[in-house]
């Protein structure tokens, strides 16, 4: 049985997946400070700055964008190896 992904589909579930995840963590790293993980953002999220709405809109639209990045090249690999199996 060969079975494709959507990429559409795969590509908005994984984006919406990391930018829930990024909201949750920036609650995370509001109420928990000394445990925030801002400082990695900064390096993951270019122009991400802690924190002000602008940053955290940033931070959610680059995470989305992510997600369609892991999506268009993830995607395409799965659909291949799976139409290569029985």
């Amino acid at each position: 049985m060969k079975h494709k992904i959507s990429l559409v589909a795969f590509g908005h579930a994984t984006s919406l997946f990391l930018a829930i995840s990024f909201t949750l963590c920036v609650i995370f790293g509001l109420l928990f400070p000394q445990q925030a993980m801002y400082p990695v953002w900064l390096q993951l999220l270019p122009g991400f700055e802690w924190i002000s709405w602008k940053s955290f809109f940033l931070g959610i639209v680059e995470s989305y964008f992510y997600g369609w990045f892991i999506a268009l090249v993830w995607g395409p690999i799965y659909n291949v190896a799976g139409s290569k199996s029985k």
